[in-house]
Parts: C-alpha cells; structure tokens; sequence
C-alpha cells in the first residue's frame, strides 16, 4: 500500500513585502508571512505618517508612500532589516 505525501508548490517561499517608497527608490520596509498581516502594517504605517505630516515637511524629510507585493526570501538584501515608519533612521532616508 502506497502513502501519499502533499507537496505545497513553491509558496514556501513567498513572503509579503511592505514597501516604502520615495520617488523613484523604493525599499522594503517589513515582511510577513500573510498578506493580511502586512495590508495591516502598511496601513500603520500610513497613519504615522499622517500624524507626523507636518514634522515632515518642517524637517525637509521626504514622505514614504507604502504598498504591499509579494516577494521571495531569496529577492530580500543579505543585510535587509526592518525599516522605520517615518522612512528615515538616523539621519538616512531612504
């Protein structure tokens, strides 16, 4: 008697990416395994940079727009790490 084995097709390796973008660069801000729980963080993130707007323009800080993609471990930077909701960490935007 035979025994069946499941084989899940290559999704192991998707992840959903929350992108931020400025211009024309973008970077990924965060990954989740869901979409669900990255459309949340993307919509976090939004919000701080709704209640922060002013500071923003004041410091001459450029806004992040942010969207989520699907995206691959493999498509992620070797020293990827999580991004701020402000788009800028110490003095570095992005």
């Amino acid at each position: 008697m035979g025994i069946l084995v499941s084989v899940r097709g290559g999704d192991d390796d998707t992840l959903w990416a929350v992108v931020a973008t400025v211009g024309r660069k973008s970077l990924v801000a965060e990954v989740f395994r869901s979409r669900d729980q990255a459309l949340r963080d993307s919509a976090w993130r939004d919000q701080q940079v709704k209640a922060y707007a002013d500071w923003l323009v004041r410091a001459q800080q450029p806004i992040p727009n942010y969207s989520v993609a699907p995206i691959r471990r493999s498509d992620l930077p070797r020293k990827w790490s999580p991004l701020p909701a402000l788009g800028f960490l110490r003095g570095q935007t992005i």
